[in-house]
């Protein structure tokens, strides 16, 4: 990806930054846009900001460049616009991350017994956003071929998980539905458009969640079996770096995808050489009620 463009929204941290990292490692040069930096915090109030992931984006090889911006604010997204039209040109890669939706949730709760004003934020931040970085960003992507876009959700399937509620499962399926949507609007132009999902994700929020570091995720186990079966963000960063640098990309158009199914076709690993396969194990493990204990998780690494 030497000399291409990227432009990674909510890359302060989680999936965004380990896709940023990961198409910087693949050469490419990386806006890493998001609300925190070190001299202003989001909302979500967490340390992680966007100076560091342009910093890892650098040491990975690439060249990150970080630009604050809120996705929700209109004047916000179009002087990242503006900013990347008057330095490049032109944007080969646009990974739509954004989420911000974390403080709002209510997993668990019966809608009707929730915080409405909660309810309305999810999806304020979860697709309204998305909506606002693909009306002002598309145009930089799609002006010639061979452009690719995607749409960062959870879970491949439309399937609905008992617990997960109406606003954020709103979202995600949404998502899932604008990544459909754009492999069909922008095949005319050339430009390639789907969504990408993680498996069981190890962002930096839930190894807080389990009480690890990355050096003792395993220790997670004991919480939750399943976490076996647990990736990094840079995973679906390199499902996403490898879709970017292949020339026949387009043939995904308008499908929901996901690491596992990607690591399958591409053959790449994560941070520590295995490969996890969150899909086939939720299949033959966590839908049939298995026991995770008395599985082989290395047969499914």
């Amino acid at each position: 990806m030497a000399g291409k463009v990227a432009v990674v929204t909510g890359a302060t941290r989680g999936c965004g930054r380990g896709i940023a990292v990961e198409l910087g490692a693949a050469g490419a040069a990386v806006y890493v846009t998001g609300r925190t930096t070190r001299d202003v915090a989001s909302p979500i109030k967490r340390a992680e900001t966007i100076e560091e992931t342009a910093e890892l984006v650098d040491a990975a090889g690439g060249t990150g460049i970080a630009v604050r911006c809120d996705f929700s604010a209109v004047s916000d997204v179009e002087a990242l616009r503006d900013r990347v039209a008057r330095d490049h040109g032109h944007v080969d890669v646009l990974v739509d991350d954004v989420w911000g939706g974390d403080p709002f949730v209510e997993f668990g709760t019966p809608f009707w017994e929730s915080d409405l004003d909660k309810a309305l934020g999810v999806v304020r931040n979860g697709v309204d956003t998305h909506l606002i970085a693909l009306h002002k960003l598309l145009p930089l992507v799609v002006d010639r071929p061979g452009g690719l876009v995607v749409e960062v959700t959870d879970g491949d399937t439309d399937r609905y998980w008992p617990g997960v509620g109406i606003p954020y499962f709103v979202v995600k399926s949404s998502i899932r539905a604008i990544g459909r949507v754009l492999g069909a609007d922008l095949a005319a132009h050339g430009t390639t458009g789907l969504a990408v999902t993680p498996g069981f994700l190890r962002s930096e929020m839930m190894l807080e969640h389990f009480g690890v570091t990355e050096a003792t995720w395993r220790d997670g186990v004991a919480k939750d079996p399943n976490y076996i079966m647990s990736e990094t963000p840079n995973y679906v960063g390199r499902a996403i770096a490898a879709l970017a640098a292949d020339p026949g990309v387009s043939r995904f158009a308008g499908q929901v995808l996901a690491s596992w199914t990607l690591m399958r076709e591409y053959g790449f690993t994560d941070l520590d050489g295995t490969r996890p396969d969150w899909g086939r194990w939720h299949d033959d493990v966590v839908d049939r009620g298995v026991d995770p204990t008395t599985v082989d998780a290395a047969a499914y690494r």
